[in-house]
This record gives structure tokens, sequence and C-alpha cells, in this order.
């Protein structure tokens, strides 16, 4: 058990702590350091650009990846594709990997927002804001874990060249949630690009950990077996 421990802590607990400490300074930079340089400047006139174009087109497509971005939604789907992981694999290592890297985006988001209190853009807003901060976009981190997590799990599975391309168009769920969520006025530019950076990081950390075949060939020696093992 020590050495699970260790191996949790040296994996897992420790990278998260480290990327929960740059997204915090991403953060200050954004908001306390560099408001007033380019191109930072420019964010306000990317959302207003936006609110300018709206359309009743372009309002159904943002509501419909917005709410795929939502909370429910992604825990719905990490839920249904855990579980189809488990009993098409016939085993837990996909779906540990899934479900740990969304739960530890949402860990380091919410963190985040605790620290770093951005106001929402300064436009028409769509929907209702959330009590976090605007940064970063809870919305897009969610989805880069998840679609990113099953595109990294789906392309491991396949040897064919076509279907792991195939696996990758799941990144443009995130790309349509990050650009929905400006649409609707609810981040800035840098909110969901920061976004990108926590989901994609947490899905590296967890792909480490859990899917990593040099660490799972590894198997702790107790001091026990090496002593039955004399024996002989």
């Amino acid at each position: 058990m020590s050495d699970v421990a260790v191996q949790v802590l040296k994996r897992v607990l420790v990278p998260v702590a480290l990327l929960f400490g740059v997204m915090v300074a991403i953060g200050l930079l954004i908001t306390k350091v560099m408001q007033h340089t380019w191109p930072l400047t420019v964010e306000d006139s990317v959302n207003r650009e936006l609110e300018r174009d709206r359309t009743a087109e372009g309002n159904a497509v943002s509501l419909f990846f917005s709410t795929v971005g939502s909370t429910p939604v992604i825990i719905a789907v990490t839920a249904l594709a855990a579980l189809i992981l488990r009993l098409t694999l016939k085993r837990w290592r996909e779906s540990l990997f899934l479900c740990a890297a969304v739960t530890a985006q949402a860990i380091v988001f919410f963190l985040t927002t605790l620290v770093i209190d951005r106001n929402r853009p300064g436009v028409d807003h769509m929907d209702a804001s959330p009590p976090t901060s605007s940064f970063p976009s809870g919305h897009t981190s969610a989805a880069v874990a998840l679609y990113l997590g099953l595109a990294v799990v789906l392309v491991r599975l396949t040897n064919r060249t076509a279907l792991r391309a195939a696996c990758w168009l799941l990144l443009l769920v995130p790309i349509g949630v990050a650009v929905g969520r400006m649409y609707r006025g609810m981040h800035h530019p840098t909110d969901v690009t920061a976004s990108f950076f926590n989901g994609g990081v947490c899905v590296w950390v967890m792909t480490r950990a859990f899917l990593d075949e040099k660490v799972l060939r590894r198997r702790p020696s107790f001091p026990h077996s090496r002593s039955a093992a004399a024996r002989v």
C-alpha cells in the first residue's frame, strides 16, 4: 500500500498541484500584470465582434455546444463512456483514466476561480453567469478533458491509421464549446485558451498514471516475498 501511495503522490497529486499553481500564475499574469499589454488589449474587441455577428442559427449552435460542455452533460457522458469502456474491455484502467482526468480538471478549475476573480466580458451575456470567476472556462476545460481523453483511449485501441485520424475529430467538440462560450459572451479568449491547457495537462497526467505500460508492468517488491524466495 505504501508503494501505491507513493506512486499516486508522484504521478497524480504532485503534478495536479503544480498545474493548479501554474493556472493561478497564468491568471494573475492576465488579470494583474499584462491586462494593458497586447494581445490582451484586443480581447474585448473579439468579444464585441462576436456579439455583433450573432444570428438565430449561431445562437442555436452555440447553445448546443454550451450545453455539451455543461456540468450535468459532462458528468453523464463521462459516466456512460466509463461504463461502456469497462464492459467492452473487461478492465478498469481506461474508465479510471477518463474519470480521473475529468475530475482533476474540475478541481483545478474550481480552485483557480477562487483565487482569480475575473469579471465576465463586457457584452450581453446569453446565459446566466455562474458564481465562479470568468477565468478559466469550466465548460471548455471539462470538454477538453473528456473528449481528448476519449480520443487518447480510442487511438490506443486501434492500429488502423484512418480510424486513429477519425478519433482525433473528437477534439472538434471542445473547440466548438470554446467558441460557443465566447460567442455567448461568457468568456474572454484567454479564459478558454487557459482551459485547453488545464484539460490537456490533466489528460497527460492521467495517461502517465493509468495508461503508461511501463508503469503498469511494475510490481511492488515486498520483504516477505524476498525472504520466502530465499528459503526456497
